[in-house]
């Protein structure tokens, strides 16, 4: 091999080296699923690596967790209605369409993607029924569309319901939606998986107090 030749070959090999070395300390090294053993080790990336999933670990539904194919231990666990997580997940969403008084379509600002989310711990009345009119125009004006909320998961309960709707607390400015609606009395309580959720406690309070008051449809139909 020609003197010239060989050297351009040893450039070639020395060159990314180079470059990474002189890469800053800071720099962002993107990750994939590949990188880690088990789904709880994603996750807990995931988790710390800030909002936005920069290294594009949730895949494409936007659920929150992390690298679903991977073997466990794992951060979730569960089974038909989506398991629980172990720490709390923070979804930042804009407000698309009111559904109901208990639902609404937001669209998860770090995926891009429109969810429908049910709102956790509550239950209004469906179409048809005494209060439902009602009780979805409350949610309407709690949370207008194009409102930005955050969608806030409980660990004690499943990520989602048997639908595939994400189950969160709606948060706006620090004020929970949920328990907004219980306490104008446009909605009762309801655990969907069957165990108390971490607010059922305030959630009780509000519900007392609407219907020791006969606020909304506690006045009118039930």
């Amino acid at each position: 091999m020609k003197r010239p030749l060989l050297l351009t070959v040893l450039l070639a090999l020395v060159a990314p080296l180079l470059i990474a070395l002189a890469a800053p300390a800071n720099a962002l090294i993107d990750k994939d699923c590949s990188d880690f053993s088990t789904q709880q080790e994603a996750q807990t990336f995931y988790n710390q690596a800030g909002p936005g999933d920069p290294h594009r670990l949730d895949g494409s539904d936007g659920d929150g967790r992390a690298c679903e194919s991977l073997p466990c231990p794992c951060a979730t666990s569960g089974g038909s209605t989506g398991g629980t997580t172990t720490t709390t997940l923070r979804q930042r969403a804009r407000i698309v369409k009111i559904v109901d008084g208990d639902t609404v379509d937001a669209r998860i600002s770090s995926s891009g993607l429109v969810k429908r989310v049910r709102l956790l711990g509550i239950n209004t009345p469906e179409v048809g029924r005494c209060g439902y009119t009602t009780a979805t125009n409350s949610m309407k004006r709690l949370t207008p569309v194009g409102t930005t909320v955050t969608l806030v998961s409980d660990p004690t309960q499943s990520l989602k319901d048997r639908y595939g709707r994400l189950l969160r607390y709606v948060m706006k400015d620090g004020y929970d939606m949920n328990r907004a609606q219980v306490r104008r009395g446009m909605a009762r309580l309801y655990v969907v998986s069957g165990d108390p959720f971490q607010r059922v406690a305030s959630y009780r309070n509000a519900l007392y107090d609407a219907r020791s008051h006969d606020r909304g449809l506690w006045r009118t139909c039930w």
